[in-house]
């Protein structure tokens, strides 16, 4: 929790990640940059600004822990709860992941009063710990304005509108947020904020986290493909990126201010176009000379990965990269997304082990769970990768409303994916056959480790 002080006739936002119910969670780099860039602009705003964080690792009454530890990644904390409705018979323990709620309380407790709550969401299947989270801070500040945004309000609007408990849901990308804060404080915004000038706009406010054990990083905006099963275009429909000196500057900022040496791109594409932005960014962190790691979670684009792309990762200090391969049905992959053949694989694999990467630090995400998917299939995939000489990541497969996929995986699905959003948890593979038992799920994940 923190709280910045200022006149108190300025209006108090209090911003808030909530908690997330589920069968797992891990900080794999996670934080909510949409929430913490929105901090940010209220606070050059000149305005007070609160922020807690339900997830929060570093929590004073935590056990301590090194920030620095798996770079940066590491648990939350977790507490059992009861199974949601209609998923009593997953025999998997069910948890709030986060802090304790007397610890909420406290820190709610000790905070003034709020003008203006503003709560964000990510997995639409984790809607029942913003809901708690909701119910909690309404007990706390009865009279506040609260507003809920992020994917969940976005994707699952009329969901949201009608159980979150939330005065009001947004589901815009920000550019309502001046609006917001007048409608709900009466103070106005006198100055004109652009929020598609990626340059111009603050960094997020990571400072605001009691510890900050990595920074994520955005260098564009949006995807220029549409892959059947991910929202990117929903979400972000327009591609705008940031200028190579405008992110070195950044990197450095959160590097020589606040000691941190590890970064994770949150970029969909960060390797399209690679000789007008990547590898521009790419020379200007070489030239920087500092020690510095980058992790890549949300995957590159195999197709483009070049030699010279791959010798200038290595170089610059990339240290984590995850390729999105997703399926090796290669000749059947066109319905799903257009990224990669297999002999493009395995010549990306190639330049990346030619340039220095190891094998523990390349993987390969592989999509587990697609409607009509068979075990044979995933284990093909497992079985490519690995002779490709790099490790296979099983990801499974969450169906999300408004992808091309999202038809196909409710008539696929043995849960009404469409009356609640909870489930779509991946955990639990919704859409799978028959023959993914957990026997033979376990057995993909062991085939996978070897």
């Amino acid at each position: 929790m923190r709280f910045e002080a200022r006149d108190s006739h300025v209006p108090h936002i209090l911003l808030v990640n909530p908690w997330i119910h589920d069968f797992a969670a891990y900080d794999v780099w996670a934080k909510p940059y949409g929430l913490l860039s929105l901090t940010a602009q209220l606070r050059a705003w000149g305005l007070r600004v609160s922020y807690i964080d339900c997830l929060d690792r570093f929590h004073p009454r935590m056990p301590p822990a090194d920030p620095a530890a798996r770079h940066g990644r590491g648990p939350y904390l977790k507490t059992r709860i009861p199974n949601p409705k209609g998923l009593e018979s997953i025999a998997r323990t069910y948890s709030r992941y986060g802090i304790q709620p007397e610890w909420l309380r406290a820190d709610l407790a000790a905070l003034p009063a709020p003008d203006l709550i503003l709560v964000t969401s990510l997995m639409t299947y984790w809607y029942p710990g913003v809901f708690e989270t909701i119910r909690e801070l309404k007990a706390a500040f009865p009279k506040a304005p609260l507003v809920l945004g992020g994917i969940y309000a976005r994707l699952c609007s009329d969901h949201a509108h009608q159980h979150s408990g939330a005065d009001q849901v947004v589901v815009d990308r920000g550019e309502s947020l001046a609006a917001l804060v007048k409608t709900h404080t009466g103070w106005e915004d006198k100055g004109a904020t652009d929020i598609d000038d990626l340059d111009r706009l603050p960094y997020p406010a990571f400072d605001l986290q009691r510890r900050i054990p990595y920074i994520p990083l955005l260098s564009a905006r949006g995807c220029p493909f549409d892959c059947a099963y991910c929202a990117s275009r929903l979400l972000e429909p327009v591609r705008r990126r940031r200028l190579p000196e405008s992110v070195l500057a950044e990197i450095l900022f959160w590097h020589e201010r606040h000691g941190v040496a590890d970064f994770a791109f949150y970029d969909d594409a960060l390797l399209v176009d690679a000789r007008r932005h990547a590898l521009p960014l790419l020379e200007e962190i070489v030239r920087s000379g500092r020690k510095l790691y980058f992790h890549t979670p949300n995957a590159l684009h195999i197709r483009e990965i070049t030699a010279e792309a791959a010798e200038l990762m290595f170089r610059a200090g990339f240290h984590t990269l995850r390729l999105g391969l997703e399926t090796t049905a290669f000749e059947a992959r066109e319905e799903l997304d257009h990224k990669v053949t297999e002999e493009e694989f395995r010549q990306a694999v190639g330049y990346l082990r030619a340039a220095g990467f190891s094998a523990d630090q390349v993987g390969a995400y592989l999509l587990v769970g697609l409607p009509g998917q068979s075990v044979a299939a995933v284990e093909h995939s497992i079985r490519v990768v690995q002779t490709a000489g790099i490790a296979p990541i099983l990801a499974h497969y969450t169906p999300i409303p408004g992808t091309r996929l999202w038809p196909a995986a409710v008539a696929a699905s043995r849960y009404d994916l469409a009356a609640d959003p909870v489930f779509t948890n991946n955990a639990i593979f919704p859409c799978s056959r028959e023959d993914f038992s957990w026997p033979a799920l376990s057995r993909l994940k062991h085939m996978a480790r070897i």
